[in-house]
């Protein structure tokens, strides 16, 4: 349905509301047209208005949509004028509401009224992030710093994760401007990003350098590099963080994991005690392996190949060394089957040791078991996150350790530009760096690793480009 042109009488709305084959869905298939083709507000009114004197009154989601086309098109006082007949006509509006309210106003001259609607919104839930992040950038826009870092961090209590947007808008934002203050709030986002092994992209690196070569007086300079293998940057010389955990944040780590990951409340879920106890038998038997394989896992790693030729492929590439190997695999692994083909597991058998557990368990807590109780050396492989693990961990020194450990421990297998036949030349071992890839300052020198692309999944694909940042 087309939206006309200028607004409409009573009448000639009518006839077009009869002229629909659905009259009863008419007003919001309307309204979403003119959203669509962005119609004159005045346009909006009209029917608005014709429906309020047909129903006695307007629908909330008919004031939504109305809301939308006001948002869209920056008109501040129409949005006003909404948000007061909703406070009037309904209790409590659910965050779509709020979020369009938000966005409008904060981008307009009235964007204090912004920061009091989502002081109502607070009464009554968690405001999603876009709540935040519209209102953080307005009052950036504005030169309020301190108004938008009490946001910033309001959202982190309140675990609303930010955009990578919204932190590279307060580096852009602050430029030039000095401060101990701001800085401190500014190296704290960049702490923040160390802490959850956060990679900012090329454009949000680039705000990060001017930024630092903008504070008056400071004389800082950015540089980019790549960092040697030995773990020295080639430009300020200086040698980055070891990625080796000590003794005893070893076993600080592996205490805590055993305790609160794989004892805590998430193991047992998909896994029977009984079965976890005759692993953790089998295991202590055997200790300790170099490499732990999530079977199941790097069976799927492609897809036009058999499972068990992948797992296969994967266990004589990591078997070459006389490395002692475990397999976590799945009973159903064990039936001969088109995907699993008892020659090729009986020949894998001879290269490894296999622990078939049910078809339901959860692979995790077996494979963080098997390979922290093998100690300090051995590695793990799979394409997993282990996201929820960190999760479960208390504290945040415990869970920067885990993720410190997880890169230096984790082989990724990068089956994706499979060119050759030989799968050894593509199993391509992460290396385990001898440096920590992550967000490191000694005070007077920065070192920021940074991907090309723009990435909203956690990746635990290093870069291999840094930012070297060195006060002169």
């Amino acid at each position: 349905v087309e939206p006309p042109e200028k607004p409409l009488q009573a009448e000639e709305w009518n006839k077009l509301r009869e002229d629909f084959r659905s009259p009863e869905i008419f007003d919001e298939v309307m309204l979403n047209s003119m959203i669509r083709c962005n119609s004159p507000i005045e346009v909006a009114k009209s029917l608005l208005s014709h429906m309020a004197k047909r129903n006695g009154d307007i629908a909330y989601n008919v004031l939504i949509k109305y809301l939308t086309l006001c948002v869209q098109q920056g008109q501040v006082a129409e949005i006003r004028d909404v948000y007061d007949i909703m406070k009037v006509r309904f209790k409590i509006l659910e965050s779509g509401a709020y979020n369009l309210l938000i966005r409008g106003l904060s981008n307009s001259d009235q964007w204090r009224m912004a920061l009091t609607v989502l002081e109502e919104a607070k009464k009554i839930m968690v405001p999603p992030r876009t709540c935040y992040e519209s209102c953080i950038k307005a009052a950036s826009r504005h030169q309020e710093m301190n108004l938008a870092f009490e946001l910033y961090q309001e959202m982190l209590a309140k675990d609303v994760v930010p955009t990578l947007d919204v932190l590279q808008s307060f580096f852009d934002f602050s430029r030039g401007m000095k401060g101990a203050e701001l800085q401190k709030q500014l190296f704290g986002i960049l702490l923040y990003l160390r802490e959850n092994q956060i990679y900012p992209h090329k454009t949000f690196m680039r705000s990060i350098k001017l930024w630092f070569e903008s504070i008056p007086g400071e004389n800082w300079r950015g540089n980019l590099t790549s960092i040697k293998d030995s773990g020295q940057c080639p430009v300020c010389k200086h040698q980055l963080e070891d990625s080796n955990l000590t003794e005893e944040e070893y076993s600080n780590l592996s205490e805590r994991i055993i305790k609160d990951v794989i004892h805590g409340t998430d193991t047992f879920r998909k896994t029977s005690p009984k079965e976890f106890e005759a692993f953790q038998t089998f295991v202590e038997n055997r200790l300790p392996f170099d490499i732990v394989i999530d079977g199941l896992n790097v069976s799927h790693v492609k897809s036009r190949k058999l499972q068990c030729q992948n797992l296969s492929d994967a266990v004589n590439s990591l078997a070459k060394d006389n490395a002692r190997l475990l397999v976590l695999g799945r009973k159903h692994m064990l039936t001969n089957s088109s995907n699993w083909k008892r020659e090729i597991m009986k020949e894998m058998e001879n290269k490894a040791d296999f622990f078939f557990a049910e078809n339901i368990s959860e692979d995790d807590a077996f494979l963080l078991y098997a390979t922290l109780r093998s100690g300090k050396h051995c590695r793990f492989v799979t394409r997993d996150f282990l996201r929820d693990h960190k999760a479960c961990l208390p504290d945040t020194v415990t869970r920067h350790l885990f993720r410190k450990w997880q890169r230096g421990h984790q082989i990724v297998n990068m089956l994706y530009k499979v060119q050759k036949k030989s799968f050894s030349s593509v199993f391509s071992q992460q290396p385990a760096f001898r440096y920590d890839c992550v967000v490191q300052t000694t005070g007077d020198t920065w070192h920021i690793p940074y991907k090309d692309v723009f990435e909203e999944k956690y990746s635990y694909q290093v870069p291999r480009k840094w930012l070297c940042i060195q006060q002169k």
